[in-house]
């Protein structure tokens, strides 16, 4: 069991990075801060190219991924008593 949740610290580190650099990656779709209170007009929310929808879906891919390990250390950790 110690072997499992090695790699899954493991597989959550590198999946935490990589997703915070995919993130990083998409293009801003507006002003920020002043689009909130009505400062700015957004474009469209639909992609403009397969770039752009490849990096989408490979961000939502690794941010499941990235969810199952949390859920999975959670319950490695919950059913070995902690000690970990």
């Amino acid at each position: 069991m110690d072997v499992l949740h090695v790699i899954l610290q493991i597989l959550l580190g590198i999946t935490s990075l990589l997703l915070t650099l995919l993130i990083l990656l998409h293009k801003g779709r507006g002003g920020g801060m002043s689009d909130m209170f009505g400062g700015g007009m957004s474009s469209g929310l639909s992609s403009s190219g397969v770039a752009e929808r490849n990096l989408n879906r490979f961000t939502v891919v690794l941010g499941v991924t990235w969810g199952v390990v949390i859920i999975a250390l959670g319950l490695i950790m919950r059913f070995s008593g902690g000690d970990s």
